[in-house]
């Protein structure tokens, strides 16, 4: 029995012994490279978002009768915050990382700042003005350095507005209208956007700054209450630089375009 007992000791340990030499170590086997999502940039959007924006106006006063400089030229500040909706379409080039598209939004915006006025009187009025709306429309070219980051340059015309502006002589009281305007100019931006796939299929978060200038108008201000004339006018002209940030949904068309990168 010893014998019997000795053998199967001596066959299992020779057995484990050659067993463990058959085992040779595992080859590395590199982790596969994620796989990004293709992402056709070809179709129509919507968007929503906000942002905020700086704007200059430099402005000066003149004798309205006769057209003569009644004041050196004066630079005044406004700043504050907007709300945006935007649409608009796209068109990728098949095997190109170029996209090409055009695009309009419409801001609601609170920007106000102080604004100065003599009129025919030795002190001063002061009041805030404010600019309420903007819209603009435009085209934009764009480059794809990722599959999901478009990088681009737009560019077009645009609108704004400023609202009627109730100025305050100091000391007096007496008051005088600023008449507000709607001016038109241009505009010129860059910007990126990403794409959220990993989110929801069609998600776009788009970051972009915008610079716009707008054409030199004339306002004649009139005195509360009686609406007489003040004898001068204002002349003015706005500059805006403004940041904004939405999230996009696209509607695509198709299937995914293939670019070269």
């Amino acid at each position: 029995m010893k014998k019997v007992l000795l053998t199967l000791t001596a066959v299992t340990a020779m057995t484990g012994t050659a067993f463990a030499a058959d085992m040779a170590p595992r080859a590395y086997t590199k982790a596969p490279a994620p796989v990004v999502a293709a992402v056709n940039w070809t179709g129509c959007f919507i968007g929503a978002g906000g942002g905020a924006a700086v704007t200059n106006n430099d402005h000066n006063e003149y004798i309205t009768a006769t057209g003569v400089a009644a004041s050196p030229n004066l630079n005044t500040g406004a700043r504050g915050w907007f709300g945006t909706v935007q649409g608009g379409c796209d068109y990728q080039f098949a095997g190109t990382n170029w996209v090409v598209g055009g695009f309009a939004d419409y801001d609601f915006m609170d920007i106000h700042g102080d604004i100065g006025y003599d009129g025919t009187n030795a002190v001063m009025f002061t009041g805030t003005q404010k600019q309420d709306w903007q819209w603009a429309a435009g085209l934009r070219v764009g480059y794809l350095v990722l599959p999901q980051l478009l990088t681009y340059v737009s560019g077009g015309y645009t609108q704004a507005h400023w609202k009627d502006t109730t100025l305050t002589q100091f000391g007096s009281g007496i008051q005088a209208n600023l008449p507000g305007s709607t001016k038109g100019g241009w505009f010129i931006g860059t910007g990126d956007e990403y794409a959220l796939t990993s989110f929801l299929p069609g998600l776009f978060w788009k970051t972009e700054y915008r610079y716009s200038e707008f054409d030199r108008a004339n306002v004649n201000p009139t005195f509360i209450p009686g609406g007489a004339l003040t004898g001068r006018s204002v002349t003015e002209k706005f500059r805006e630089h403004s940041v904004r940030s939405e999230l996009v949904y696209r509607f695509n068309w198709g299937g995914p375009v293939v670019a070269r990168y």
